[in-house]
């Protein structure tokens, strides 16, 4: 497993409030997620999409789609996970 999918799993134990959660994926460095060289994006991605990384938001989107995270939950880690990235892109995370 994943920071993010024990993080995730610690919420729904409740050993971990969703402010909790979020304050965490705020502070944590996120992985890049599955992607393909440009050139070939469209074409892959209609046949075959990219394998899922472990840590990125990836594991978000997996909890999400197995009914471990209500949509407002969804949401509001993911908001989470945005400030994140866009912290490490502008070099302040």
């Amino acid at each position: 497993m994943s920071e993010v999918l024990d993080l995730i799993a610690a919420l729904r134990r409740g050993e971990l409030g969703l402010e909790d959660v979020a304050r965490r994926f705020r502070e944590r460095h996120w992985e890049e997620p599955g992607a393909f060289p440009v050139d070939d994006l469209m074409a892959k991605q209609l046949h075959d999409p990219p394998p899922d990384v472990p840590g990125s938001v990836d594991d978000l989107n997996l909890a999400y789609a197995r009914g471990h995270l209500s949509a407002e939950e969804y949401d509001y880690l993911a908001d989470a996970a945005i400030d994140s990235m866009r912290a490490q892109e502008d070099g302040s995370g």
